[in-house]
């Protein structure tokens, strides 16, 4: 990155961004073409935004690629998808790594098939001790489903007697929830012109500036993602304090 490159960057980067890609079906169908070709032409959209990301600095970003709803869809397309998901990640491995990329997927995998699951595995293990971007992949996950393996957890440790009914906090169950060691989302972004969260990370989401989009995933580039970084870098997070209670914390 350049110096006049530089410059232009907002001053307040988010730590993580979680982003919703909407809108591959409808920008395939603008093309008379068929939905698998905007799922393909998503694949290239995510490493723009990866590339972006590591640009200016952002630690981690969540792509949601596959809902635990989505098994509803045609059984063709679900098959596409899964498809696309085990070349993307097979012929992108190589890059991960030359690239000091950690790479995770968050999610039920059981749905997933065993070669699937292999490849995962094994990109997961491949990148573990890569330092640059962390780049996680919430595929059949659903925010719900999060919150339920973490209950699930933690009523195993209790009644093991790991925990104690009064020893259960929000610190000791975000502990139990699928980005329990990651910094929760600073910048939610969807695309597609949806304003919702879709049962995606419901619990993280609790304090994170939400950014929304009529620009079709495809189309979501380099400028785009920058708009967004500059929404958020405009915004006063206040966590709950007063306007005046943060400058104090920020002078301290």
């Amino acid at each position: 990155m350049n110096s006049g490159q530089a410059s232009s960057l907002p001053l307040k980067i988010p730590r993580h961004v979680a982003i919703i890609m909407d809108g591959n079906g409808r920008w395939a169908k603008q093309r008379k073409k068929p939905r698998f070709y905007g799922h393909r032409a998503g694949v290239e959209s995510v490493e723009v935004v990866l590339k972006a990301c590591a640009k200016v600095g952002i630690e981690v970003l969540t792509l949601f690629a596959f809902s635990s709803e989505n098994w509803h869809r045609p059984a063709q397309e679900v098959q596409i998808l899964m498809n696309l998901f085990k070349a993307a990640l097979s012929s992108r491995l190589n890059q991960f790594q030359s690239q000091n990329i950690r790479f995770r997927v968050i999610g039920d995998r059981s749905g997933f098939s065993k070669s699937l699951q292999i490849e995962i595995a094994k990109a997961e293990v491949l990148t573990a001790k890569n330092e640059g971007i962390t780049l996680i992949i919430a595929a059949n996950y659903g925010g719900r489903w999060d919150i339920a393996q973490a209950a699930r957890k933690i009523a195993v440790e209790a009644k093991n007697g790991q925990l104690t009914v009064d020893s259960i906090t929000t610190e000791v169950f975000a502990d139990h929830l699928s980005l329990a060691d990651l910094p929760e989302p600073d910048l939610f972004i969807r695309t597609g012109g949806e304003q919702r969260i879709s049962n995606f990370l419901l619990w993280q989401l609790a304090y994170t500036e939400f950014y929304f989009t009529d620009t079709l995933w495809p189309d979501f580039d380099e400028a785009a993602f920058i708009l967004a970084i500059n929404s958020f870098s405009q915004r006063e997070r206040r966590f709950g304090r007063t306007s005046e209670q943060m400058k104090s914390l920020y002078r301290a």
